[in-house]
């Protein structure tokens, strides 16, 4: 594309970057009774935990945001407004939030919810021995990095609970809850609307370790709570009768589908045994556009889909050679011929639809690198020769996915025109997951969706604290950059800080970004209200059957 044709593409997708659909499907599938509205869909793979602390997937964070809710929420336009919290106050220094809870706020089993589960919540999830992932989301609190980041086999049983107690949120009675945060968080509202931010009944917690594990013991505050959790099958949930704004809320039930094979998703979308399907098979993705089909949606993501570089191996720990695969590769050709979404290329890591205070981040920068296969052939035979080899032959891994499958094997195709050998493995999401952890792997399929809407939410995941980082690749100088942007509040020198991380993460290519997402879907045509955030998966909260 040049670049009045990214342009314009980028502005077609930016019409509407929060997006309330109204189309649906047919009342209740299988004929149920009209009073009985059951929504079906897919969810994605079997969840580890259901568990706000323990969450690290969009197969997970789905569900959670049907059955849990934070402090702040989505309201059916879209905007950040009070849930749990009634209202809130700001400090002039932008370091404190005083919010105020609900009177008339229960848990699914009938406990009040106190601002006391939020502070236990939030502590929780920092507590070095619970082992969340998304830990780093909490940083922002005073002292929150300092308790997460503790040597659990060093430290005292007192010195560690000393550094509890030091994390910035308190809840001074039950209504009140007060938030020190380290530096001024812009975003934050936003992240008391992400599941990392929701409550857990501490009383449910201590008693059973495993609640989340199962839908007879699964407790929770949002609209809709568990009723059966049928592993490797469906979640199925009701509307939740202690839930504070249950009118608001119009179907019965909403059956999650546990499955990853896009071509049964689709079968069961075409016998109306599902409601939505928000992944569709490549193929039949191309056929609805092409048709034109009135049920397709292809709404805004803020989303990149990109690979990791396990740089601790070799060759992968020369830039070389991790610059030569990124730029060899045919972005416009993958959109068109494979994922065939309506997808943008991506020649940086942060998406467009991010405002910076004087428009679009992604419009207001610059792309990082071209595309040039004669040019990753001298690359390569550099990297290769610094590093003792003469070829290059390696494993991507990614998760079971046909879409995932194709855009690896046309890629595939793509390095071998410069002599490079890779093998690709396909593996069960959590699997995948595990492996990067451990560093288990040459390259991964990766992908990552705005935990809030700012370039930071991007970037902030390579630095070396992070545990969603993934590729051994540390820099202090990026460190620093990050650390900058979240201690600085003026917008345009924040903005400058994040852009100069990106520019360094790009030249470093410890990732090789391939395409920014768009959210193609279909949607049955009398379900309305199904809301989709540009940041979150669909909802269906405030969904009904015409």
């Amino acid at each position: 594309l040049n670049k009045g044709e990214k342009n314009m593409k980028r502005r077609i997708l930016a019409v509407a970057a929060i997006i309330a659909i109204a189309v649906g499907s047919l009342t209740g599938c299988g004929g149920a009774k009209q009073e009985e509205k059951v929504a079906r869909l897919v969810s994605g793979g079997e969840p580890g935990a259901l568990h706000p602390a323990l969450a690290q997937g969009t197969h997970e964070s789905i569900i959670l945001d049907h059955v849990f809710e934070g402090l702040m929420k989505r309201d059916q336009e879209s905007n950040i407004v009070p849930a749990m919290a009634k209202e809130y106050t700001v400090s002039d220094d932008h370091l404190t939030y005083t919010f105020t809870l609900r009177d008339d706020i229960k848990w699914s089993n009938g406990d009040k919810v106190v601002a006391g589960d939020f502070e236990y919540a939030w502590k929780y999830a920092l507590n070095p021995l619970a082992a969340s992932d998304y830990a780093f989301q909490l940083y922002y609190l005073v002292g929150g990095e300092e308790f997460n980041s503790a040597d659990t086999e060093s430290i005292s049983e007192e010195d560690l609970k000393k550094l509890e107690d030091a994390v910035g949120v308190k809840a001074t009675d039950d209504k009140t809850l007060v938030v020190q945060l380290a530096n001024p968080t812009p975003f934050f509202l936003e992240l008391c609307a992400f599941y990392t931010y929701y409550p857990i009944n501490q009383k449910v917690q201590e008693d059973n370790a495993d609640w989340a594990l199962d839908g007879s013991t699964l407790v929770s505050n949002g609209p809709f709570t568990v009723k059966e959790w049928n592993h490797d099958q469906n979640i199925l949930t009701v509307k939740n009768e202690n839930y504070y704004d249950k009118k608001a809320v119009k179907l019965s039930k909403i059956d999650f589908v546990i499955s990853e094979d896009l071509n049964t998703n689709w079968q069961m979308y075409q016998n109306d045994e599902i409601h939505v399907n928000y992944d569709l098979p490549l193929d039949v993705l191309g056929k609805l556009r092409e048709e034109n089909n009135g049920e397709l949606i292809i709404a805004p993501e803020l989303a990149t889909y990109f690979y990791r570089f396990n740089t601790t191996k070799k060759p992968f720990n020369n830039v070389k050679v991790r610059q030569a695969l990124a730029i060899a590769i045919d972005r416009k050709a993958i959109i068109d011929n494979v994922s065939q979404g309506g997808q943008l290329p991506a020649y940086a890591l942060v998406p467009t639809q991010v405002p910076d205070g004087k428009g679009d981040f992604r419009e207001n920068s610059p792309d990082y690198f071209e595309e040039n296969v004669e040019e990753a052939k001298r690359l390569l035979a550099e990297g290769l020769k610094e590093e003792g080899m003469d070829k290059l032959s390696f494993s991507l891994v990614y998760n079971t996915s046909e879409g995932h499958k194709k855009i690896a094997e046309a890629i595939q195709q793509m390095w071998n025109k410069i002599g490079v050998d890779a093998q690709l493995e396909n593996v069960e999401f959590r699997v995948k997951i595990e492996r990067e952890h451990a560093l288990d792997y040459d390259m991964s399929r990766a992908g990552w969706i705005g935990d809030y809407v700012d370039p930071n939410t991007f970037l902030d995941m390579f630095a070396s604290w992070s545990s969603q980082n993934d590729t051994g690749w540390t820099s202090e100088k990026y460190d620093e950059l990050i650390r900058n942007a979240a201690s600085e509040f003026d917008v345009a020198t924040r903005m400058d800080y994040l852009r100069q991380a990106e520019q360094l993460i790009i030249q470093e290519f410890p990732i090789m970004p391939i395409y920014f997402y768009t959210r193609p879907m279909v949607i049955k045509s009398n379900l309305v209200g199904v809301v989709k955030v540009v940041n979150r998966d669909v909802s269906l909260i405030y969904a009904d059957f015409k």
